[in-house]
């Protein structure tokens, strides 16, 4: 896969990974009705886009001119991060995500962090920018956080017809989607803490 269009797009995809974030907003997509849900949803997209595409614009500069810290730091410590999350999903599903969250209530401005805005994703905005001009790269962005959110809302219209009559099927189909969805997620941690340490010079690239 050459196209820096159509790799942008797979490594953004894979970590924003729908059916992982469907485990992590479980309790929202059992408990909302899909209205309410799908407001939410589209709120904290909004946000997490405006995010990503002023990472994706000020590229390792915010990090090297602002922060004054490494951009090679920031990916390695989002990589450790999305390898807990994949580890612990592998051995200890659902509940292991639905647990690293706070309350559903409080989460309309962030709805699916650490997943949705997190090191990993904002590292993803960074290294996006400097494949792809910005036009190129917000457009990805946004078709991404689009693609996302029309699955996560049809998830939820599924789940909402076939809750009542199999609903033991629907969960243990989701449980088994999120396990096997966990393990790309921890491959591309390894992958995201490997490039941050070839970056700083620790290993040889």
């Amino acid at each position: 896969m050459e196209d820096p269009y159509l790799r942008s797009f797979a490594l953004f995809f894979a970590l924003f990974n729908p059916f992982l974030m469907s485990i992590y907003l479980l309790d929202l997509i059992r408990g909302l009705p899909t209205r309410v849900f799908s407001g939410a949803l589209i709120r904290g997209s909004l946000i997490s886009a405006a995010v990503f595409v002023l990472f994706a614009w000020g590229g390792e500069a915010f990090f090297r001119d602002y922060l004054q810290v490494r951009f090679a730091s920031f990916q390695i410590f989002g990589g450790i991060i999305f390898l807990l999350i994949g580890l612990r999903y592998v051995f200890s599903g659902a509940h292991a995500i639905t647990s690293m969250r706070d309350n559903p209530s409080a989460m309309a401005g962030s709805i699916a962090m650490p997943i949705m805005i997190g090191p990993g994703t904002v590292s993803a905005s960074v290294v996006i920018g400097t494949r792809l001009p910005l036009p190129g790269a917000a457009a990805v962005i946004i078709g991404t956080l689009a693609l996302t959110v029309t699955i996560l809302v049809v998830m939820k219209i599924v789940h909402d017809k076939l809750k009542q009559r199999h609903a033991a099927m629907t969960d243990r189909y989701i449980d088994l989607v999120g396990r096997m969805s966990a393990l790309l997620i921890g491959t591309i941690a390894i992958d995201m803490i490997i490039t941050g340490l070839a970056s700083s010079g620790f290993i040889p690239e």
